[in-house]
């Protein structure tokens, strides 16, 4: 397998050959970006190939693509060096290249139902599992809430970590600095291209995905449901935690609480869109992209399905003797999404956005 060197090369030589050409300047970000750049450093590639939301339209308009001799694929190409990036940038290193894959997230998602049962049996018993619970405090005479809050805070602190410094990286690479970030409007014009998925959009046309013979705004729906879903699962975990740290109520919530409509909704919206994109997946053009990103792309949506849904049943059935053992089902799903996610696909939303932070800071120079 081509290691990081021969990926940058490879895509080095077609961004030259693209920015020689220039006729697909107006599909999105990666073009004009590269059109700064007479020559290209690897985190000039590696800041380009996260620019890339890999809408394939420029593959579509491709006069050089496959048959002819240039073999212009810059999908493929940039995609190739975002899948290396998650590893280049992650630590441990060593560690990333391990629990990337479909394997390693069942296994670790495995080991996570293992602990959690574990847990159980260690704190008061299996029987437990079986009992139905209607008063409030209910999950956590399962689970007990410390044991449950100690983990999470500790690998969601671990990842945050992880991730700035390899969007700190992507961006000093770039020829980016933190200082030039401080100004307001960079972030509001780029929260405005991330929450309007703008590089989704194919320069207007929408993407050619799965398919190359016509447009579709399928894709960006449903990574909105994705993306939306996610957010409101947040604020409904943010709201629980309100109404129990600061208003002593403890879950589960009425149906019509904050916390449970959120999640409800959040949930929904997560389950459409990552089943969708699932689908989506299993027809795409597989020569437009990396191996190993699409085995990332599939382990990464089918244990954020698996936590919605989880989650869902977990809130359906909370007040029948089958809650135990959803909760530990749920509980087993996330362990396998918080250990993976510095390392797979998880990241990309940050490495993006660090990217399209760094392109508005380019714009803003050129506008000055």
């Amino acid at each position: 397998m081509p290691g990081l060197v021969e990926l940058v090369q490879e895509a080095e030589r077609e961004l030259t050959i693209c920015n020689s050409c220039r006729y697909c300047e107006g599909y999105c970000a990666v073009f004009p970006a590269a059109e700064l750049r007479t020559a290209f450093t690897t985190g000039d590639i590696t800041y380009l190939a996260n620019l890339c939301h890999d809408c394939r339209a420029c593959y579509q308009a491709c006069m050089y693509a496959p048959p002819h001799e240039f073999g212009i694929n810059l999908p493929r190409a940039l995609s190739e060096v975002r899948a290396e990036t998650y590893a280049q940038y992650a630590w441990p290193r060593r560690l990333a290249r391990h629990v990337r894959g479909n394997l390693a997230t069942a296994t670790i998602g495995a080991a996570g139902l293992g602990l959690a049962l574990l847990t159980v049996w260690l704190t008061g018993g299996a029987d437990r599992f079986f009992v139905a619970y209607d008063a409030p405090g209910a999950f956590y005479r399962i689970v007990p809430y410390l044991l449950m809050l100690v983990p999470a805070l500790a690998v969601s602190c671990f990842f945050l970590a992880v991730v700035w410094f390899g969007a700190v990286r992507l961006i000093q690479g770039a020829g980016g600095s933190l200082q030039a970030l401080l100004g307001p409007r960079v972030w509001i014009d780029a929260a405005a291209d991330v929450l309007a998925l703008r590089y989704l959009g194919g320069g207007g046309d929408e993407c050619y995905y799965p398919g190359q013979d016509r447009p579709s705004a399928v894709r960006r729906v449903l990574h909105s449901c994705v993306f939306y879903g996610f957010v409101l699962a947040f604020a409904s975990t943010v709201s629980a935690a309100i109404l129990q740290e600061l208003l002593h109520q403890e879950p589960p919530y009425p149906l019509l609480s904050v916390p449970v409509i959120l999640g409800i909704a959040g949930g929904a919206g997560m389950i459409a869109g990552t089943s969708g994109l699932l689908w989506l997946k299993a027809r795409s053009n597989r020569a437009l992209g990396a191996a190993a990103m699409l085995r990332m792309d599939a382990a990464f949506l089918v244990v954020l399905d698996l936590a919605a849904i989880t989650g869902l049943l977990t809130l359906a059935l909370r007040t029948t003797p089958l809650l135990g053992t959803m909760l530990v089902l749920h509980l087993g799903v996330l362990a396998a999404l918080y250990v993976t996610a510095p390392y797979g696909k998880f990241v990309h939303w940050v490495y993006r956005l660090a990217a399209i932070l760094q392109h508005r800071v380019e714009e803003s120079r050129l506008q000055a």
